[in-house]
């Protein structure tokens, strides 16, 4: 099963949690949102949590359930 991968990602001057180009919720501030991602992403495992920074790159990931890494095979 492929994993769900949900992004906290800035939007001007507020922090979205999205899945597929989806915004799930909007939060004011940072920590917020990346609570709300984590409940997501514990909901739907096997997922992916990535936190973005204010500049869009990345700033770190949280992997819920069975990592394939490294990939059998």
């Amino acid at each position: 099963m492929a994993r769900k991968i949900f992004r906290v990602v800035p939007n001007g001057g507020s922090w979205q949690v999205k899945y597929n180009g989806d915004v799930l919720t909007t939060h004011y501030t940072k920590d917020p949102a990346i609570q709300s991602g984590r409940g997501y992403a514990m909901a739907n495992i096997p997922s992916q949590l990535v936190v973005h920074r204010a500049d869009g790159t990345i700033e770190f990931e949280y992997t819920y359930g069975n990592d394939p890494y490294p990939p059998r095979g």
